[in-house]
């Protein structure tokens, strides 16, 4: 509520947005990755690695991406696998680094920068970020951490948005409920 001249007004309330798939999990990871214990700054770099692992995966499978087997040795060649580590997050292994400023996903075998990925959010969701982060925030802090742990990939699968199947939903836009995610916010399991 505001006053606008004296009256009071109801702040306007966010039902829905058009976004596509990758944003969209790039922020609920966060989420997660911050209710599991992880900085503000690590989790952004672990729900961008996610989204990107998850990508990676469509991508693969619709045949727009294949690895072949040089590919893969010339990328195993520039890993250094005593200095990372694996995050399991969303039941996905993430590859990470600690670094001077903390935990950062790897991306290429590079530390992934948190601003950036807080700039791409800000891009994508625009003036509905806030609302959809404090949305997920609410249904992350739903259940136990450990609870969260166990099921925050069905969660998404549950709320994110809707887009064709096959190469046709690659990239798409569909309809995130952030009515959806609020109602699927319980007491239960804290």
């Amino acid at each position: 509520m505001s006053m606008l001249g004296g009256a009071t007004v109801a702040a306007k309330t966010r039902h829905w947005l058009s976004i596509n798939r990758a944003p969209v999990l790039t922020l609920w990871a966060a989420v997660v990755a911050e209710r599991l214990g992880f900085d503000r700054d690590e989790a952004l770099t672990l729900g961008r690695a996610v989204a990107g692992l998850n990508a990676y995966s469509k991508g693969k499978a619709l045949g727009l991406f294949s690895p072949t087997p040089t590919k893969v040795k010339q990328e195993r060649a520039k890993c250094k696998p005593k200095e990372a580590i694996s995050v399991d997050l969303l039941h996905r292994a993430v590859p990470a680094l600690h670094t001077e400023d903390g935990l950062r996903a790897l991306s290429k075998n590079r530390p992934i920068d948190p601003t950036s990925v807080e700039r791409y959010l800000a891009g994508k969701f625009g003036e509905a970020l806030d609302d959809t982060r404090q949305a997920m925030r609410k249904l992350a802090r739903s259940r136990s951490p450990s609870r969260l742990a166990a099921e925050a990939y069905e969660l998404y699968e549950d709320f994110r948005p809707q887009i064709p199947s096959g190469t046709k939903g690659w990239g798409a836009k569909g309809r995130l409920s952030l009515d959806k995610i609020h109602e699927m916010s319980t007491d239960a399991g804290r």
